[in-house]
């Protein structure tokens, strides 16, 4: 995050009177800003797209009356845009009325100044912008840290409210075998390097292949694939995930065994079908899950790794998305709880096929 108050900020002065920017742009390098300038507003609004890809501009200041597009229409077109919708605006223009000063504030501006602009007042807007700029990057960053980047997307895109919708996805539960007597034969230190290195490796298995890993439970976590963001091949999506992260196991514990530790194995149950989705909580804590029959089923085909001594296990649904060239190992059907009818258990064949 760009820390505007050790640095100056970068601006983007958009005016097309040469003398307004020139001089607007001296003022501002004078107090210590990296400032670009824009002689219309189609141009400023390219210069803000292209600076997305290197380094983002802090704020915006917009004259109203330009030739190609009006300041009006560059508001509107911020507004539109996902990526610059929370750009900072100051207004600058000359246009009377507080119709125009409304208008302008209703699509978004900060503030609105009448020209000529009072460099004091200037200075003190910009530097109020400038703040609540950093604590808007500060709040997207920590929501960022503590929510995937997918879950984050959702929240921008349609806001947060409690409540789910149906969705169709794959959901996966896997933990780490023995974890209890792991734990009991080593430091607490070496317990949370652990953790912290299982996690790493299960976040980027599951990431890369389009799955948002949405809770951590002690040595277990759980992951969808199709929510929030829709995946046409979440099945496959997730086993392909479990593979490599049964993959990255093994690498590890070829590390761990150099070392002298004691290797680890995980279990991995897949299920898939529709399900709820979305956030569940307060409005003062909440978090994004899903829930429904696929959920409860894929937690007890993680559980059943243990008794089928099977890394992967996944259900009838998550095989037929598979398609039939994919190897999979009929076991026979399982009485789970809250399952009415015994359910039919597959096993996918992994070079470490064994949960024990």
């Amino acid at each position: 995050m760009h820390d505007t108050r050790a640095s100056g900020a970068r601006l983007l002065v958009a005016d097309d009177n040469k003398v307004n920017r020139l001089l607007l742009t001296r003022s501002l390098e004078l107090q210590g800003h990296r400032v670009a300038s824009a002689e219309n507003g189609r141009v400023a609004l390219d210069m803000l797209r292209a600076a997305l890809d290197t380094q983002a501009f802090d704020l915006l200041l917009l004259d109203m009356e330009m030739p190609e597009l009006n300041g009006f229409q560059v508001l509107e077109m911020l507004t539109a845009d996902r990526a610059l919708r929370d750009l900072p605006v100051i207004v600058t223009s000359s246009l009377e009325g507080i119709a125009h000063v409304v208008r302008c504030i209703e699509l978004g501006a900060e503030d609105y100044l009448s020209k000529p602009v009072n460099p004091v007042l200037l200075k003190a807007r910009i530097g109020a912008s400038l703040e609540k700029k950093r604590l808007r990057d500060q709040q997207k960053e920590l929501v960022r840290r503590f929510a995937t980047s997918e879950v984050a997307q959702d929240m921008q895109q349609s806001g947060f409210a409690l409540g789910g919708r149906r969705v169709t996805g794959a959901v996966m539960f896997a933990d780490i075998r023995g974890f209890t007597a792991l734990v009991e034969s080593q430091p607490p230190e070496e317990t949370i390097e652990l953790l912290n290195t299982w996690y790493t490796l299960m976040f980027d298995a599951i990431s890369g292949h389009g799955g948002v890993v949405n809770q951590m439970i002690g040595d277990g976590l759980m992951a969808i694939f199709g929510a929030p963001l829709p995946l046409p091949d979440h099945s496959a999506a997730a086993v392909r995930a479990a593979l490599e992260m049964i993959e990255m196991i093994e690498l590890l514990n070829a590390d761990r065994e150099a070392a002298g530790k004691p290797v680890i194995r995980i279990g991995i149950g897949i299920a898939s079908g529709e399900m709820v989705a979305g956030y569940t909580g307060t409005q003062q804590r909440a978090t994004y899950t899903c829930i429904g029959d696929t959920v409860n089923l894929a937690a007890r085909l993680e559980a059943h790794t243990k008794v089928a001594q099977r890394a992967i296990l996944i259900d009838s649904a998550t095989r037929a998305g598979l398609g039939p060239h994919t190897e999979v190992e009929a076991i026979g059907a399982a009485a789970f709880r809250g399952k009415a009818a015994p359910v039919e258990v597959y096993a996918v064949p992994t070079p470490a096929a064994i949960a024990s």
